[in-house]
């Protein structure tokens, strides 16, 4: 009786009510995991490690990106496939889904440490360390390695338990290791003095809290059961699932490639230009993180609404999903032209955050190449929100061709060439024009995707 009312207010309830309860949890849990990120670079760039501290822990953040493109890659596509069962009333098979997602996760993650525990000085250098950064960033990179299992397992088990229709949980448990983390950073950068390690103990410390109240939640879940016998690989049932999850993976993949490419380049022609190649990667390292906090509020509008979109799809109420595409639509412009107004008229104020630049040649070149590069690279935004949003409603829906086409014409299909082929003729600048130039062409190729998707749903009235 109980499940049957939950899936009556999903296919019935005003969607704009089912927006606040499902999507501002989803948001805030969001922010809060951007927050990890962010705040070990706010707390390290007001340190003694200053810029060159930034700079370190940007070439780091490839590594998180590789460990939530499986994470969210299994997660998302079994939280997908679970509210796509709900539409259908059918969720005998999720159990076996969503075990075998949890026991891929760790398996991932031991995969993950075991190749970049013996390669992780080729793979820094790769990601743009020089040799003013690189030993710091391997100090950071041993302590994250060591707990990526807890930080995989908890990004996968919170797309789930927000799939399953406990947006609260999620958010609280992202909320209590943000909490412990901006707690520990200070006490253990500036107090004990630990620099680059006591920014990442503070980190993984939170991860394993909100691992630990992921794993509370998983042990009496609203609409699945899990037994031990779900943990044995059921690859009948996860094949769905990871199917519908494979654009997150893509999307995190790409994430990975550009930054990599962007560094190289930025020390290349960082290194041609009066700001040398540790001011571009360092800025455009804390850009990145600013940037993430813009996206995840888009994610987290489509995203707290997947279980929405995922229950109507299955159901074929399709007047309501359009419906519904339309809302989410709206607010990620709002986000998008709010963000981009912040960049043009504030990069002062937004990159001063993270520190001043004390241990670099002329801190003016700094500031210089910040103004640039928020003003620019992120002109923008609102595009890339856009087409963000989409590939996510995409999967939602159990269109992962189209999720993944949205994703990789930005990122692949157009950023990539033209990160290379501008600075050719722009220098450093070049880098910076090829974000607003790639978002251009790429929301042309969403509104194609979207229409198509929306003059193929058959109407109904709901």
């Amino acid at each position: 009786m109980e499940q049957a009312e939950k899936n009556r207010f999903l296919g019935e309830e005003k969607l704009t009510k089912l927006m606040l309860k499902f999507s501002i949890p989803c948001i805030l849990s969001l922010l809060i995991s951007a927050l990890y990120n962010i705040v070990d670079q706010i707390f390290i760039g007001n340190s003694e490690l200053s810029t060159l501290g930034n700079a370190a822990t940007g070439v780091v953040f490839p590594v998180f990106v590789i460990a939530q493109a499986f994470a969210w890659c299994f997660g998302d596509g079994c939280a997908t496939y679970l509210n796509i069962c709900q539409g259908k009333n059918n969720t005998e098979n999720a159990h076996k889904a969503i075990g075998t997602g949890v026991t891929m996760t760790l398996f991932a993650a031991i995969i993950v440490m075991a190749v970049l525990y013996p390669l992780k000085y080729p793979a820094l250098t790769l990601f743009g360390a020089s040799e003013n950064t690189l030993e710091m960033a391997a100090e950071y990179l041993d302590i994250i390695l060591a707990f990526l299992p807890a930080f995989m397992l908890m990004n996968m088990m919170t797309s789930v338990i927000r799939a399953d229709g406990s947006p609260g949980w999620a958010m609280a448990s992202m909320l209590a290791g943000a909490v412990v983390n901006i707690i520990l950073d200070p006490v253990f950068i500036f107090a004990c003095r630990w620099g680059m390690a006591g920014a990442a103990w503070a980190t993984v410390i939170g991860q394993v809290v909100s691992l630990i109240l992921c794993i509370v939640y998983f042990c009496r879940p609203k609409t699945f059961r899990l037994t031990w016998k779900s943990f044995i690989p059921h690859f009948g049932a996860f094949r769905e699932a990871l199917q519908l999850g494979i654009s997150s993976f893509i999307t995190q993949v790409t994430i990975v490639v550009i930054v990599l490419v962007s560094n190289v380049m930025l020390a290349k022609y960082g290194a041609l230009s009066q700001y040398g190649a540790d001011i571009p990667i360092a800025v455009v390292g804390i850009e990145s993180k600013v940037f993430t906090v813009v996206i995840n509020i888009v994610v987290g509008i489509v995203l707290g609404c997947q279980p929405v979109i995922g229950y109507n799809y299955g159901a074929k109420k399709y007047a309501r999903v359009k419906k519904l595409y339309f809302l989410i639509l709206f607010y990620t412009v709002i986000v998008g032209l709010v963000s981009t107004l912040i960049f043009e008229l504030f990069p002062d104020a937004v990159a001063s955050l993270f520190g001043q630049p004390t241990n670099v040649p002329n801190p003016e070149d700094y500031w210089d190449f910040a103004r640039k590069t928020f003003r620019i690279f992120l002109s923008l935004v609102t595009f890339t929100c856009v087409v963000k949003m989409s590939a996510i409603f995409f999967q939602a829906v159990g269109k992962p061709v189209r999720a993944v086409i949205a994703s990789l014409v930005r990122d692949i299909l157009c950023f990539l060439p033209l990160i290379v082929i501008l600075p050719v003729y722009l220098g450093i600048d070049g880098i910076l024009y090829a974000a607003p130039a790639a978002d251009f062409i790429s929301i042309l190729v969403t509104i194609a995707l979207t229409v198509t998707f929306m003059k193929s749903l058959p109407q109904t009235q709901d």
